[in-house]
């Protein structure tokens, strides 16, 4: 249960008894129905920069918002964003970028927002402080809902693999 380890006992033993049950992957499919549509850079790039035009038009431009097979769940990281400085003649450039966990091509659209959500508030906060989950349930209002579900769903991954949600191609 680590993913779920700053969770009050009570929630954990929740997912616990669902888990022993063999429920929670149904569980979890009753309430995301479908996976999101999202299959490539391209469409994730498009993706993160309608949000990030919703609602950050002012902040910094990114550079690139891709899918990364490279990034290990096991380090705590679902998605990662960076800034890369160089220098350019006099000036220093640099370029900010997005990544999210390649996992995430299959899971429902309510998980991708959340970890869009959460690299996109880093552009304006960089801490994970009060202000910044401020901005990221400004942003999406149920979003500690569906950080705790994608939790859950780390949880069932590790305990009894990957879901199937309806909608993947």
């Amino acid at each position: 249960m680590k993913y779920l380890a700053g969770y009050p006992e009570n929630l954990q033993a929740q997912v616990q008894h669902l888990l022993a049950k063999g429920s929670l992957g149904d569980t979890l499919l009753a309430k995301y129905r479908h996976a999101h549509a999202v299959r490539t850079d391209k469409a994730l790039y498009d993706y993160v920069m309608a949000l990030k035009n919703e609602f950050l038009r002012n902040s910094e431009p990114l550079s690139k918002v891709a899918f990364d097979s490279k990034l290990q769940i096991i380090t705590h990281a679902l998605g990662t964003h960076t800034t890369i400085s160089r220098v350019q003649g006099s000036k220093l450039k640099s370029k900010r970028e997005i990544r999210v966990a390649s996992l995430f091509k299959e899971v429902p659209v309510e998980f991708l927002r959340m970890i869009a959500v959460h690299e996109l508030a880093h552009l304006k906060e960089k801490g994970h402080d009060r202000a910044f989950y401020q901005l990221c349930t400004y942003m999406e209002p149920l979003y500690h809902q569906y950080e705790f579900d994608l939790r859950v769903y780390l949880t069932h991954i590790d305990a009894a693999g990957k879901l199937e949600w309806p909608g993947m191609a």
